[in-house]
């Protein structure tokens, strides 16, 4: 099949190749919407730079990139991506690249901007978040003329890509263990969505070791919020069985659900224990402190970065496991009264 070239992305587009240039290489002199147009048409054609042309042109643009298909409104709540992002920027400014963020409504949007900048050249790698079993995104990044790629997220969903992942699954059990130790029998899991793979991983590892320990468990699904948290929390403790003990998928949900059992007349935790997850500055914020489910997200972004340049560099795909989220106990969690 014959290279695209720019001359056949400014026949399709009606302009001269001069604009194209400017376009694919993001200088000014075009208008935002012919740029667009420009953009599109490129993806659409598969037009991608020769290698020869990268090599006179200096190559790189000192720039990764990173979507969020993701509610914008969640993310000035959930406390995660800011410090994820924090350390990913901690691992650039060394080097002196910028992070090309964009935020998206869903994985179509998402695989579209992934064309887009392969077809500009607009990065020189992308991270990759919330991987999902046989997610349609990773064969993107698969081929001689894929952008180099980490997958932030368990070695079992990253389709050979390099990986960096934090064993959910151990942080998991080691929570519905120490429950079970304080004398606790009913324990809920206020958990995230279910498309995503790391939900499955807490899901799977929560039932298991529920069922070890001849506990009872309970998963409710949300959306990571605060208002869908707080409904899984009042559902919970309003029925007819209620758990003595709730573990979150995130801290926002753990502090609404504290809310919801005041509200409930629910003393935390001598009524229920709480355990969220991340341990943002969130948990020591509440009354009572939230025990929680701790890992340096600052760091975990900083190694995902460092990994990346690794594959920009030309290194061969690995996975590199960053920690394993610890238990931190504080004042939400105590031994079940007989």
């Amino acid at each position: 099949m014959p290279r695209i070239t720019i001359a056949d992305i400014a026949r399709r587009a009606g302009v001269s190749t001069g604009a194209v240039s400017y376009a694919l290489n993001d200088r000014p002199g075009v208008s935002e919407a012919t740029r667009a147009r420009i953009l599109a048409i490129a993806a659409e054609l598969g037009w991608a730079p020769s290698s020869a042309a990268r090599s006179l042109s200096g190559a790189r643009t000192e720039t990764v990139g990173l979507v969020l298909a993701r509610d914008p409104d969640m993310l000035g709540v959930e406390s995660f991506y800011m410090q994820f992002l924090a350390g990913i920027e901690s691992e650039l400014t060394k080097r002196s690249y910028a992070l090309l963020l964009q935020v998206v409504p869903d994985t179509e949007a998402e695989l579209r901007t992934y064309k887009a900048w392969r077809a500009a050249r607009r990065v020189d790698g992308v991270i990759v978040v919330d991987p999902r079993a046989d997610d349609p995104r990773l064969p993107f990044f698969h081929g001689p003329d894929a952008l180099p790629a980490v997958v932030v997220g368990d070695t079992s969903l990253a389709q050979g890509l390099t990986n960096v992942w934090t064993d959910d699954a151990a942080a998991m059990r080691e929570s519905v263990r120490y429950l079970r130790a304080m004398g606790h029998e009913r324990i809920a899991r206020v958990g995230g969505l279910g498309t995503f793979g790391h939900t499955l991983i807490r899901d799977r590892a929560f039932d298991e070791e529920i069922a070890e320990l001849g506990a009872k468990g309970v998963i409710m699904r949300t959306d990571y919020t605060a208002v869908q948290g707080a409904g899984a929390t009042r559902s919970l403790l309003t029925g007819a069985q209620p758990p003595t003990a709730i573990i979150y998928d995130n801290d926002v949900m753990a502090v609404a659900g504290l809310g919801v059992a005041s509200e409930v007349g629910v003393v935390v935790p001598r009524d229920v224990s709480m355990i969220a997850w991340d341990d943002s500055p969130l948990c020591e914020a509440t009354y009572p402190r939230l025990s929680a489910l701790s890992h340096d997200v600052t760091r975990y972004g900083a190694h995902v970065a460092r990994r990346l340049f690794d594959r920009i560099d030309g290194q061969e795909p690995g996975s590199f496991l960053d920690s394993v989220p610890t238990l931190r106990t504080r004042g939400s969690t105590a031994r079940r009264a007989s």
